[in-house]
Parts: C-alpha cells; structure tokens; sequence
C-alpha cells in the first residue's frame, strides 16, 4: 500500500490547518476542505481512503456531506469528528455509513490509530 489518502473536513481553519500538517508529517497524503461542498469537490477529483469530517459546519452540514459522499463512494471509510455535545448525532452517523467516531479534541495518536483501524476493516484499501 501506497501513501494512505486523508482529506480532513473542518470548518475551524486553525484546526484543519494543525490537522493536516500534522498528519502529513506523518507520511498521509493530506488535504483540507473548509465545508462539505468543498470536500465532496476535492473527493470527485481525486478519492480518498479516509475522511475525517467534522459534523457541525455552515451550509452543508457533517451529515449532508456524510450521504453524498457514501452515495458516491461507498468503500470510502468516514471518521466523524465532534464535540462532546454532539456524540448522539456522531452515533447516527454510523447508521448513516461512518466507520466511528471521534471526540474533539482528540490527540493525533487517538486520530491515526483510528485511520488505521477503518483500514484494516477494509482490506482492499
């Protein structure tokens, strides 16, 4: 397997910015996106083998996106993002296709270990 393919979803610039030096540090190809019209443009030029996506943004919300992108790409593995608020909702996203879920803020350790887990339940990545 090649570099593994991350495109983080966030609408809190500071953080997707830390998020995706962090990780591309880490040897991930990385890309950011600021809300889901722009992730689900970025993922129709170039797929992803993993999304972390935040749930509550402006416009097209973490959910909204989370459809689109399993209608489009169904073996795409979806890591939801949230606040402590918001664990019912990250729940329903499961429902919805997402691998699991993930409380902010989590550590880079917590985020990574987690990509790899979606990896190896799909072994075709």
């Amino acid at each position: 397997m090649g570099l593994i393919n991350v495109l983080v979803v966030d609408d809190e610039p500071d953080y997707l910015e830390t998020l995706v030096k962090r990780l591309s540090k880490r040897n991930y190809s990385v890309r950011g996106a600021s809300g889901g019209l722009e992730a689900l443009e970025l993922l129709r030029q170039e797929p992803a083998d993993v999304v972390l996506l935040d749930i509550k943004m402006p416009g097209m919300d973490g959910m909204q996106t989370l459809q689109e992108i399993k209608k489009k790409s169904p073996d795409t593995r979806v890591i939801i993002l949230t606040g402590h608020a918001s664990v019912e909702s990250a729940r329903d996203g499961i429902s919805l296709g997402a691998f699991d879920y993930l409380v902010k803020p989590s550590t880079l350790d917590e985020i990574m270990i987690k990509i790899q887990e979606s990896l190896h339940a799909n072994p075709s990545l």
